[in-house]
């Protein structure tokens, strides 16, 4: 009788773990496949007439990426790295249903936008870049405190030329002064100073200005634009 409980609980156990990975490759396969043009094209290319196309296709895939790192880090602080993503995201929130479809679906628990000025402690939108760096590099390959080149989200304002954007250099004694991010600083846990970002429900390193989110539920952790969300 005992060995058929301790079976039958291992049992149980292997089919939670098979059952929760098959979850988390299912909600980030709807991310991936989630067609935002179809709800924000417009409305980005009335918030940002200078984009074409192909450039607001970019700032599509961004996003998608922004939410890629919300659900891998969980229900810790990622702040958001580009403001341009950080515009579609506004645009996004206003489909109050779709939208609650989505991170519902996606990440299995609603994403709240909340300011920077709004984080719990100073040092929360610090550590949502950081986290934002780290899991850019991994996913994208990068040694995270040797990087040869900037992740997607961190070099797309700079890219696209955006106005008013979050512009990140490796070389920092090249950066202009009190206008672009360092950069090469973040995965080593340095400081960045810069102009103006967000950050959101999950942990990372230096702050950029900008919104942030919070994830639903008692940690209250989640995304943010302009600055963060849900990582971890």
């Amino acid at each position: 009788m005992t060995l058929f409980v301790v079976l039958l609980a291992s049992g149980l156990i292997i089919a939670a773990i098979v059952w929760w990975r098959a979850l988390l490759r299912q909600r980030a396969r709807y991310i991936d496949s989630y067609p935002y043009a179809k709800y924000l094209d417009r409305r980005l290319a009335a918030r940002r007439p200078e984009l074409t196309a192909a450039q607001r296709k970019r700032v599509f895939d961004g996003l998608r990426e922004y939410f890629q790192l919300c659900r891998e880090a969980g229900n810790r602080l990622v702040a958001m790295p580009s403001q341009a993503v950080d515009d579609a995201w506004h645009e996004f929130i206003l489909f109050t249903r779709q939208y609650h479809q989505f991170c519902d679906r996606g990440l299995g628990r609603f994403l709240h936008h909340t300011p920077a000025e709004a984080m719990r402690t100073p040092t929360d939108a610090q550590d949502g870049i950081k986290r934002a760096w780290r899991l850019s590099c991994r996913r994208q390959g990068i040694d995270a405190q040797a990087p040869k080149s900037l992740p997607t989200l961190f070099a797309l304002d700079a890219t696209l030329g955006i106005v008013g954007g979050f512009v990140y250099r490796l070389d920092c004694l090249a950066a202009p002064t009190g206008s672009d991010f360092c950069a090469g600083h973040i995965g080593c846990g340095g400081s960045c100073s810069g102009s103006t970002g967000g950050s959101g429900d999950s942990s990372g390193g230096d702050s950029s200005g900008g919104d942030a989110g919070d994830g639903g539920g008692s940690s209250g952790d989640g995304c943010g634009g302009g600055g963060g969300c849900g990582g971890d």
